[in-house]
């Protein structure tokens, strides 16, 4: 065999795998960086991962030390919280004690970004403005006080019955201009924005509430509201970003954010 041959040959099968790998890859996946979906021209835009698809470094229990790791588990690069029926017993039969997964990093003005599904019927969602104090000092059950970006199996949760309980909505709030979620068991891309007395819900692309703290509306809304007798609960704070523990199955990954200036 020429030399003019064997070069020849080991091009034609460079060719070919790459060709493989275009027909068997989406563009996501080809373009996409290693560092949990975070791409060059983010990181450039000032985006960086708050989980790293295979560790808890950064995260802890609302109230706790560490991990309550019999509700929270990493799966496939995925935050999984655990459906309460499969949560490790402890001797006395109880089910380990569990509650919300929050940042160890407290934010004030940012974008948010994550990927997350839900099963089937599920209830879950994503807190901010979250003061750890209040939280721990009104509930006993590690529950975070904050606002909601709600997360629900739209067609057969029992709170679709309720217009601002419904996924993508402002929690008890403000209900989503549309409906775009996704059903159970498929992932939805969500994107959270909180500056200064502003804040927008966006659910698969598409802006489903709009607020401004402060103003009649939104006053009105808050004194309609669950959080009504809770003192300072809408107060602009640095706060905590948190996983909701509501003892239903749903799973988190590319969770991202960027500050604000």
């Amino acid at each position: 065999m020429t030399m003019k041959t064997a070069v020849a040959i080991v091009a034609a099968v460079l060719l070919m795998s790459a060709c493989a790998r275009v027909q068997t890859e989406s563009p996501g996946e080809i373009t996409r960086s290693t560092s949990n979906g975070i791409t060059a021209a983010e990181r450039a835009e000032g985006w960086r991962p708050i989980f790293d698809g295979r560790t808890f470094v950064g995260w802890r229990g609302l109230g706790y030390d560490s991990v309550p790791t019999a509700h929270w588990k990493i799966e496939d690069g995925a935050i999984k919280k655990v459906a309460l029926g499969q949560v490790a017993r402890m001797p006395d039969g109880q089910p380990a004690k569990g509650g919300d997964l929050m940042t160890r990093e407290t934010f004030r003005d940012f974008e948010l970004s994550w990927e997350w599904k839900i099963g089937r019927g599920g209830n879950s969602g994503v807190k901010y403005n979250v003061s750890e104090e209040i939280s721990v000092a009104a509930s006993p059950n590690h529950a975070a006080l904050g606002f909601e970006y709600q997360l629900l199996d739209d067609s057969l949760a029992e709170d679709n019955k309720i217009p601002s309980h419904r996924a993508g909505a402002l929690y008890d709030m403000i209900p989503p201009s549309v409906n775009t979620v996704k059903p159970a068991g498929e992932w939805n891309v969500s994107r959270l924005v909180y500056r200064g007395n502003h804040g927008e819900h966006w659910l698969n692309g598409t802006k489903v509430v709009e607020f401004e703290l402060g103003t009649p509306r939104t006053d009105s809304l808050l004194a309609k509201s669950k959080y009504k007798n809770i003192r300072n609960f809408a107060q602009r704070r640095v706060g905590h970003i948190v996983l909701q523990d509501h003892g239903e199955e749903v799973y988190f990954r590319n969770i991202k954010i960027r500050i604000l200036n």
